[in-house]
């Protein structure tokens, strides 16, 4: 794999294989100091900004992006850092919640598939489907029978959307327990982050290995070829940001758009 693929091959989780979060470093930074990677993260942000025009125009494929991450991993942060800068005119957001009665009386993928992106869009799920096979699995808010179809069913969904011109790029924030505890006082610290403490954050702590063990069995079911699961380090942002940012590039670039031909001559066009 080339030099421009370099993220993309170091944190890939490639398909078929049994992935443990124990052997990646939520520390690791490719080698580069904060200075380094905020310069490359810059250069990366304003040719995703070109990238997204492209595709806009284009119209020809969509991008579909989900984060998953413990709590106080960072998926907000990634939002506004990575996908802030980007035009909200292609570029969209869809944060899931518990779902709602409406919700729950269809079938699970039933709320995801109506905000899948549409051709010329970036779309940004912070939490998504695997939330299904991840705290449903447990907190057993569904039977064992239920959740563990759920990952063929999911690749088949997603199978259904890369058929039809969506890429798929789903991304895991990595941070350590420490980490996690660290970001968690620092809400209580500081009166501007107030409104993000939530007593339940503290309480899934004690979740920690479940739901390692839920994530885990996530990569080596759900990541594919044609919608890889990619362990990003996290508890360096800056880092975060720019793996995030390169990967997403190197996708779009590997698409090989061209812009649409005009509808007119236009240097038959004569403005007066």
């Amino acid at each position: 794999m080339g030099k421009k693929n370099l993220y993309s091959s170091m944190f890939r989780c490639e398909p078929g294989v049994r992935h443990r979060l124990s052997r990646r470093d939520p520390d690791a930074v490719a080698g580069l100091d904060k200075e380094q990677g905020q310069e490359q993260f810059e250069k990366t942000l304003k040719r995703l900004q070109e990238l997204e025009f492209l595709l806009y125009a284009e119209n020809k494929h969509s991008v579909l992006v989900v984060l998953q991450a413990m709590d106080a991993g960072g998926k907000d942060g990634t939002i506004r850092s990575v996908f802030g800068p980007l035009n909200p005119q292609s570029c969209k957001v869809t944060s899931f919640k518990a779902p709602t009665p409406v919700e729950l009386s269809h079938d699970f993928l039933w709320r995801v598939h109506a905000v899948t992106p549409r051709l010329g869009e970036i779309a940004v799920f912070n939490r998504s489907h695997y939330e299904d096979v991840l705290i449903a699995r447990v907190k057993n808010l569904v039977p064992k029978t239920i959740w563990s179809k759920r990952y063929q069913q999911i690749n088949d969904f997603e199978r259904l959307l890369t058929e039809n011109g969506t890429h798929i790029l789903k991304f895991f924030l990595h941070i350590s327990k420490d980490e996690q505890l660290r970001r968690l006082t620092k809400r209580l610290e500081d009166p501007t982050r107030y409104w993000k403490v939530d007593l339940a954050d503290f309480e899934e702590r004690k979740l920690w290995g479940d739901y390692e063990k839920a994530y885990e069995e996530v990569f080596t079911r759900c990541s594919t070829d044609d919608a890889p699961w990619y362990i990003i380090p996290a508890n360096h942002k800056w880092f975060r940001n720019l793996a995030i940012a390169r990967i997403l590039m190197e996708t779009l670039e590997g698409l090989q758009m061209k812009f649409p031909a005009p509808k007119y001559d236009v240097s038959k066009i004569k403005v007066k």
